[in-house]
């Protein structure tokens, strides 16, 4: 065994078990993909300033959470806590905002990482998919992103999500409101560290999960009635976007996410069958984004859905997805020139496509047979130096148990027919 262990709150995916996070990943990713959205891939680090500036240096992510380390060059850099103000950099510095079609429409998938008290459903290293879509204010955007991820969630069978929707405001209107909640909240009994939270950015006291701090929010001004007119409207808009396809959400006044950069549009994805990690995913609109890092205005909205927690999310709805096999044909040979003639074959099988594997090793009939069962596969191919010599092979359907002798330039084609 192994001195060596995953770090604490990490996990490795293995098959089987690895197979449905990539169906997860890939069900995500598929309604982006038929909606315009480019795929980009950014660096597992970045500058710690782009996540100070971006996400917010009042943030837990920020103050505690994230992993920062110096390089022997001197350079401060972080693992990535966070997906958007990745995408963004990338997406500024290669000038794609210039490109004159706006939005700039892109999907990732990849690792993060918070250093965070580990338990079921958050972890220190975790999975997620995300889409931005940089460079257009427009109800309709919001919508789209909104209405994607559920046509994502329930392409995987999941009924038991609920979608949060609210709106920030913007720099016209949340002033106003970020000035009565400060005065609400410094007649509250709070700890000094939420206290400070309160001075720099008090909405995020209504995001604290303590009973001791929920409890005492009862009767807190709401941004809602604090909107301005076009903030107002906007909301609205995307409301009735998201009605008219058939989407259900509920209005969520006091959701307002982690992260400091959201504006407008914010919205989370539920589940109840997860207990107090219950946020499966979630995002929203991002107007100031871009300026805060260095670049121009270019207002844009986004998402990212954990892929771990989706997983979970399935196995507390008992659903199982209907995976492909890994393996369809499983060759068996008996004897030296068996191996070279089932080698070949099953290396033509792959190459039209299906799925096949091969008994290594040199082991015997009983041994190899046993195998073909783990494997899963459909059909086992045996042959041995008597078949070989008749011209053909073994061809057993793993689930009926008939076997049946094939010609050997008959393989691909009579597989190919039975596969499909």
């Amino acid at each position: 065994m192994s001195a060596f262990k995953a770090p604490k709150g990490t996990y490795d995916l293995i098959p089987p078990d690895s197979a449905t996070y990539l169906a997860v990943r890939e069900a995500i990713a598929a309604p982006l993909r038929n909606s315009g959205y480019g795929y980009i891939e950014t660096p597992g680090f970045e500058s710690v300033e782009l996540f100070a500036r971006g996400v917010g240096e009042s943030t837990d992510i920020v103050t505690k959470e994230m992993y920062a380390f110096e390089t022997k060059g001197g350079d401060k850099l972080a693992l990535r806590p966070e997906g958007t103000a990745s995408v963004l950099r990338a997406a500024l510095e290669a000038n794609l905002h210039k490109s004159g079609n706006l939005p700039v429409k892109l999907w990732y998938s990849g690792s993060y990482y918070r250093y965070e008290r580990p338990q079921k459903g958050r972890y220190r290293h975790f999975s997620q998919v995300g889409a931005e879509a940089i460079g257009a204010e427009d109800p309709a955007l919001d919508a789209e992103l909104i209405i994607l991820a559920d046509q994502a969630y329930r392409s995987l069978g999941l009924r038991d999500f609920r979608i949060l929707l609210n709106s920030l405001g913007d720099k016209e209107c949340r002033p106003v409101y970020r000035a009565a909640l400060q005065d609400f909240l410094r007649g509250l009994d709070l700890d000094e560290d939420t206290r400070r939270r309160a001075e720099i950015n008090p909405l995020r006291v209504l995001d604290d999960k303590r009973e001791s701090v929920q409890a005492q929010l009862t009767g807190a001004p709401l941004l809602r009635d604090y909107l301005c007119d076009g903030c107002k409207a906007y909301h609205e808009e995307v409301r009735d976007l998201i009605t008219a396809a058939g989407v259900v959400f509920e209005d969520d006044p006091k959701l307002v996410r982690g992260l400091d950069y959201y504006t407008r549009t914010t919205f989370e994805f539920v589940h109840d069958g997860l207990g107090s990690q219950s946020a499966v995913g979630g995002g929203g609109r991002y107007d100031g984004l871009s300026e805060m890092i260095g670049g121009p205005a270019l207002p844009s909205v986004g998402w990212a859905l954990g892929v771990d927690r989706t997983v979970l999310a399935l196995e507390a709805e008992s659903i199982r997805l209907d995976l492909p096999a890994t393996t369809s044909v499983y060759a068996v040979p008996l004897g030296e020139e068996a191996r070279r003639v089932l080698f070949a074959k099953i290396t033509e099988l792959r190459k039209v496509g299906i799925a096949a594997d091969f008994s290594y090793g040199g082991k015997g009939l009983k041994g190899a047979m046993k195998n073909a069962n783990r494997s899963g596969a459909r059909y086992a191919l045996v042959a041995g130096e008597r078949d070989l010599a008749e011209g053909v092979v073994q061809l057993k359907d793993m689930e009926s148990g008939e076997q049946t002798a094939i010609g050997v330039n008959e393989i691909v084609a009579e597989l190919e027919s039975r596969l499909g």
